[in-house]
């Protein structure tokens, strides 16, 4: 029987390519919607989504000007209660964008509201897979283990990203341009992986993106 994973999401119509990679892999997704009761019994890993931005009140600052209105209080508690349950477990967690960020936040750090280098972060591409730019890879790390390469092309469409780190957290790869923050990992457990771009968008084409999803199978 296929490890299940769940897959938290605010927005049904933007979960598919996250379910999909995970069924690529040979997983099973389990779809939790913002809201509804959780129970990770069920489950053997935990998949955090993409998303509209954390509140920044979760670390103690007063929104900036390009921080989205339309934020998301309810989503931000239940999920790093999720992250909190999935921790003391030792549960694999592999996040994604704002995972990365709600990841970060859950464990006391904060985020850069809105990168002076926005515009080459947030890229819309008519194909959401198109690689936009480079990160690199820290060595002796999960994501080193992982790539077997010291540097990805990856996909971009975040405007937010990781500041001061949360007390746990290692970076593991940087935008080597303007030094963005891409990825971040916790040493001390089995797997906790986060990304700053989007690797379910990539998987249909980039065997490279696939070992992300390949790594977290193998750690269920």
């Amino acid at each position: 029987m296929s490890k299940q994973v769940y897959v938290v999401y605010s927005e049904k119509r933007k979960v598919d390519p996250y379910a999909a990679a995970i069924r690529e892999a040979g997983m099973e997704p389990v779809l939790k919607e913002i809201g509804t009761d959780w129970d990770l019994n069920r489950v053997q890993g935990l998949l955090l989504t993409g998303g509209t931005d954390v509140s920044p009140a979760s670390y103690g600052e007063e929104p900036a000007p390009e921080t989205d209105k339309d934020l998301d209080v309810r989503r931000d508690h239940m999920e790093m209660a999720i992250i909190a349950e999935a921790l003391e477990r030792d549960m694999p967690i592999l996040a994604i964008c704002r995972g990365l960020q709600i990841l970060n936040v859950q464990h006391g750090g904060t985020l850069i509201q809105h990168l002076e280098t926005t515009d080459r972060h947030r890229r819309r591409t008519a194909d959401p897979g198109i690689t936009v730019h480079p990160v690199r890879i820290e060595p002796g790390t999960k994501l080193a283990q992982i790539a077997g390469v010291d540097t990805w092309d990856v996909n971009s469409r975040h405007h937010q990203a990781a500041g001061r780190i949360g007390e746990g957290l290692r970076v593991s790869a940087n935008d080597p341009s303007d030094g963005t923050i891409e990825c971040l990992e916790r040493p001390d457990k089995r797997f906790v992986l986060a990304v700053q771009w989007h690797p379910e968008d990539q998987v249909p084409a980039s065997q490279e993106q696939q070992k992300l999803f390949h790594a977290f199978r193998d750690a269920l």
